[in-house]
């Protein structure tokens, strides 16, 4: 019987491990599925989701695939969701039971819950190694031989995004395969390390995805992020690639931190950095930490993820679009792909390690850390106020939205009362009259942190060498009337009753009028364009029914559009529908006060046929934030023109031409501007953005002036440091803050606006501007001074002493009439980004009424 059990035993034995071997062997490697070794060629997007729903089809228990979205060209984008046994068949439980502890949801958490660690590859379509890489991630995750992995997740959740910018990874992976040589060629000369314009490291329309991760303008970050905020993980890893010169670098990071990590954050980041140095140390790795990647700008993969209460860690790994397959280093030593995807890897494990084996505090930090938020928030302010006026209606809308998409709670005022706050608009504090449906945003909620983040007027800096912009309050970003309040306001969860615009009881009117405030006038206008309604615009402000109407309301008479016929009214009236526009109607063209719709002051606005300079020597960047928002914002075509071709294109076929920021002193050679400025004089409008003014700035027949108010300054600190020989010795190592005297980090500013100039229309006097540069104009003598900076306009931000001294009594925002035809001048650009939202009716004034 002993040795019938002991036969038995050994029989099972050796049948579990067959079994097991075959569970093994039914799985693929990544180099058995793709018919290559990883890092012998670049993959496909293709094929690398091939790999990851092929791993779920094999390892369903372990692994499930959510497609989330699409991107603008249609490529999937997807998330793995990888578990142990018991965790993945109650994936809603844990993700609902996360958010009980962050306070989203009501309700106690049920059952054990694991630590969540996300992972975000390939955010930059040419730093294409982190896809790569991925690939051999998640088959060490659903390898049941793999016991180090299994461990891991007996205490973690892993979700990981295998490639966010699929788009600008094609474009990459497809010029590759195309230029290199096969296998790859080193020499750093060679063709394959030199790619072509715009690169593959943007998304379609050229934007920066790691820097939309607060500001969600474009559709890979909006779908992302709203499942992003139905999990809310206890730690985020974003993989990157930088120049192939640089070793690896992982957490901690660089100063400056925002004043808003927390101190457990802070230091989670050295736990993390002790288990990448583990792995690096064990190889023999080059790799540094606490240089050059800081934690300030709120709209980066490391940094919004920590302001939303977790773990945010970048890792940039040597090589991006330059490296290819293989690169010889200016040491002598050759980079490989292969190489690339062992490091990257290794940080991958390393942050799964350190997630699973420090579960239990990352748990209960992350309960800690919500707690807070909704109990203690930090900061001074306890309550934004937004003031809900009929000129900020439309723009008051886009901000609930934008709340909306960031999980951000917000209120209502209910009632007329009184407050005390600090006004954006004055820079002081003052007296607040509260109206019942003012928005609140207190700050009393758990999102709290990233309320302080993006709403207050500053964010202190701890360093002022920084990464990225150092200014991004939400209150001016959407041109509103707002007040960041000391107190505590419980905001009403409903919306008070709002009075209905009244109907319009004329059948017929002589005329429909719209008044011009926000973007959505810009896309109502756009729209009537598209359907060949002739369109009014009043040059003066006027009266009429006792409603009185401002400078640049649209008139959109009966006369003019006979040949719609009935169809008029329907048309006009649909589109407002659209767009949220409330009509109003005239029955007359007589007006109580002001000029009549027939005097020579209501002018009719043509629409414009566009083109947009795009190509070798633009900034893609730039480029691509116009590009979006003609097609993606107002919904108006553009035809993009490639500077290869420019000077063979018959500009009399446009009435507009944009040029973004670029190198013009190449694009536009002396014969090519000519052929610009004639088809100007001709009756062309030309718009010229950042550093294409610069260009045409001094040039022949152009009224711009550069001013270069920093030489006094520096004269005068010169002539002081002769009484003292040695202050004159500079040091080496201060080259990089002496240099910062100089500079404008992305700082606000007031810009005092000409609102009778089209330009203006839709503005006060004033208009919060985003400067990125220190290089602005002196006033011009004959063109009209539109935007300009005076003494003192600086609001919040870092900006170097010699810049400041340049960015005083500036222009800013101008334009020369040149013959039949207008120039437009915007040293700084509206568009930066997408997010600026109060920047968008500017740009649509530079672009359609300009010159009408």
């Amino acid at each position: 019987m002993i040795n019938t059990l002991k036969r038995f035993f050994a029989f099972a034995l050796v049948l579990l491990s067959v079994q097991v071997a075959v569970a093994q062997q039914a799985i693929q490697t990544p180099a058995q599925f793709l018919g290559y070794e990883l890092g012998e060629q670049f993959t496909t997007h293709e094929r690398i989701l091939a790999y990851v729903n092929y791993l779920a089809a094999q390892a369903p228990k372990r692994i499930k695939v959510q497609e989330y979205g699409r991107t603008y060209e249609g490529r999937p984008l997807v998330l793995a969701y990888v578990a142990n046994d018991e965790n993945l068949p109650r994936l809603d439980q844990i993700r609902e039971n996360n958010l009980r502890q962050a306070g989203v949801l009501s309700g106690q958490a049920q059952g054990n819950q694991p630590a969540i660690v996300w992972m975000s590859y390939n955010v930059h379509g040419n730093e294409s190694v982190s896809s790569e890489a991925v690939m051999q991630v998640l088959y060490d995750l659903v390898n049941p031989g793999n016991a180090q992995t299994q461990k891991w997740l007996q205490n973690s959740l892993v979700i990981i995004d295998p490639c966010i910018n699929p788009d600008g990874r094609e474009r990459y992976v497809q010029w590759y395969k195309q230029a290199s040589n096969q296998g790859g060629n080193a020499n750093p000369f060679a063709w394959e390390h030199y790619e072509p314009w715009p690169g593959g490291r943007p998304n379609h329309y050229y934007f920066d995805l790691n820097r939309d991760w607060a500001w969600q303008t474009q559709i890979e970050s909006k779908q992302r992020l709203a499942v992003y905020n139905n999990w809310l993980p206890q730690v985020h890893a974003d993989f990157h690639e930088m120049g192939p010169e640089s070793p690896y670098y992982f957490s901690p990071a660089a100063k400056p931190f925002h004043e808003s990590i927390t101190p457990w954050q802070r230091q989670f980041q050295n736990t993390i950095g002790d288990y990448n140095r583990s792995y690096f140390d064990k190889n023999n790795w080059l790799y540094f930490t606490r240089e050059s990647f800081d934690l300030l700008y709120p709209s980066y993969g490391d940094t919004w993820p920590t302001f939303n209460g977790a773990i945010g860690m970048t890792y940039e790994q040597g090589g991006s679009g330059r490296a290819g397959l293989a690169y010889r280093k200016e040491d002598g030593d050759t980079l490989t792909l292969k190489d690339r995807i062992a490091h990257h890897h290794a940080a991958s494990l390393a942050t799964m390690q350190a997630t699973s084996e420090k579960a239990d505090q990352l748990k209960q930090e992350f309960k800690k850390y919500y707690a807070d938020n909704q109990k203690n928030p930090q900061g001074k302010y306890k309550a934004f106020v937004f003031k809900a006026d009929g000129a900020n209606a439309a723009n008051l809308k886009m901000l609930t939205e934008y709340l909306d998409r960031q999980g951000i709670k917000y209120g209502y005022a209910g009632k007329k009362g009184s407050a005390r706050g600090y006004n954006y608009a004055t820079g002081k504090d003052g007296s607040i009259k509260l109206a019942e449906n003012d928005v609140i945003v207190s700050m009393y909620q758990p999102k709290s942190t990233l309320v302080k983040v993006l709403f207050e007027p500053s964010s202190p800096l701890e360093d002022s060498l920084t990464y990225d912009i150092t200014s991004w309050a939400m209150p001016y970003a959407f041109g509103l009337d707002a007040y960041a309040v000391r107190g505590h306001l419980e905001p009403k969860a409903s919306k008070p009753n709002t009075p209905t615009p009244a109907a319009i009881t004329i059948d017929k009117p002589y005329a429909y009028l719209a008044r011009w405030n926000s973007v959505q006038d810009l896309k109502f206008l756009a729209d009537l364009m598209k359907q060949n309604i002739r369109v009014r615009q009043a040059g003066k402000a006027f009266e009429t029914d006792k409603q009185k109407y401002e400078v640049g309301t649209l008139i959109i008479t009966r006369t003019g559009n006979e040949r719609l016929g009935d169809k008029f009214d329907k048309l006009v009236r649909e589109a407002a529908t659209k767009h949220g526009i409330t009509l109003g109607a005239a029955a007359t063209g007589f007006v109580t006060s002001g000029a009549d719709f027939g005097s020579e002051s209501v002018r009719s606005i043509k629409m414009p046929r566009v083109a947009l300079m795009g190509g070798d020597g633009v900034s893609s960047n730039a480029f691509g934030e116009v590009w979006h928002y003609f097609e993606q914002q107002i919904g108006y075509p553009v035809t993009v023109l490639n500077t290869a071709y420019f000077s063979n294109v018959p500009l009399n076929q446009f009435d507009v031409l944009i040029l973004p920021a670029g190198n013009y002193n190449r694009l536009l050679n002396d014969q090519t501007l000519d052929q610009v400025k004639n088809w100007v004089k001709s009756g062309g409008k030309l718009i010229a953005m950042e550093s294409a003014a610069g260009f045409l700035a001094g040039k022949k027949d152009f009224e711009l002036k550069k001013k270069d108010g920093a030489e006094e300054t520096e004269s005068k600190e010169k002539s002081k440091k002769k009484e003292d020989t040695y202050s004159n010795l500079r040091t080496y190592g201060d080259r990089e803050r002496e240099a910062l005297a100089g500079e404008v980090q992305g700082s606000i500013f007031r810009v005092h606006l000409d609102k009778t100039h089209p330009l203006a229309y839709g503005y006060g006097d004033t208009y919060f501007a985003l400067v990125r540069s220190s290089d602005t104009f002196e006033f011009m003598e004959s063109g009209w001074n539109v935007g300009v900076l005076k003494k003192d306009n600086y609001t919040t931000g870092f900006v170097g002493s010699k810049a400041k001294q340049r960015l005083q009594d500036a222009l800013i925002l101008g334009t020369q009439d040149l013959g039949r035809g207008q120039v437009v001048y915007m040293a700084d650009n509206p568009l930066f980004r997408g997010f600026w939202q109060n920047g968008k009716l500017l740009f649509g004034n530079a672009v359609f009424l300009v010159g009408q």
